[in-house]
């Protein structure tokens, strides 16, 4: 089975990375290996195709992007894992509801490495806080978009990063979603750990022909 690369980025741009997704969507073919890109970009606010502007609840000097991936508004800031995935769906045989579902039993498995319970919730893409004081925050967010069964865009993990600017939108297009990160829980973990950390979970869902998301969703 095709193992994906993994790319290690670091800090980079969001334009010209989004660019280099589109390019690399358009121009793969049905022997293209697929690749994980982690990344972790300067302060920038993204809108997904069907997101509404009026989410964006202040004017800042961080800019805004409209982008195709699923969702509403979100923030990217140093000290966030983002993982692009640029994944054939079709090869693999997955349709994308099980790959989603997949991609939240990573995020969980990797917040319980680091004693975070992280859960889902129904019709909300994404994965919040179990139990506690924050329970029912954000802490990591999804946005794909598909096209000729390949996805790219991804998913953005808070690390350790400045939460202020979530306070000028309503994350993810909710109104008062508290977001958080794994210091916020007392996790100090460097950037470089979680994100691979997190992909090796990734891969695992990826090539598993068993259902280690719904596990992982379970606990």
């Amino acid at each position: 089975m095709n193992t994906p690369q993994i790319k290690r980025l670091g800090l980079v741009d969001y334009l010209p990375t989004e660019a280099a997704m589109k390019h690399f969507t358009a121009t793969r073919d049905a022997e293209t290996p697929d690749e994980l890109w982690l990344v972790e970009h300067p302060p920038v606010f993204t809108l997904g195709q069907a997101g509404l502007e009026e989410h964006l609840l202040h004017a800042t000097q961080i800019p805004l992007v409209k982008t195709e991936r699923g969702g509403q508004i979100t923030y990217h800031g140093p000290g966030q894992v983002v993982v692009y995935m640029m994944l054939d769906l079709k090869r693999r045989g997955m349709m994308i509801r099980e790959w989603v579902r997949r991609i939240e039993g990573a995020i969980i498995l990797t917040l319980a490495h680091y004693g975070i319970q992280g859960v889902r919730k129904d019709g909300a893409p994404g994965i919040y806080v179990g139990q506690g004081t924050h329970e029912g925050a954000k802490i990591a967010a999804l946005g794909l978009k598909i096209k000729r069964s390949c996805t790219y865009h991804g998913l953005s993990f808070n690390v350790d990063m400045d939460l202020a600017p979530f306070l000028h939108i309503n994350p993810c297009g909710y109104v008062g979603l508290e977001t958080v990160d794994m210091k916020t829980f007392g996790v100090q973990a460097e950037w470089a750990e979680v994100a691979e950390l997190l992909a090796q979970h990734l891969i695992a869902q990826w090539q598993s022909d068993e259902s280690l998301a719904y596990i992982a969703i379970a606990k």
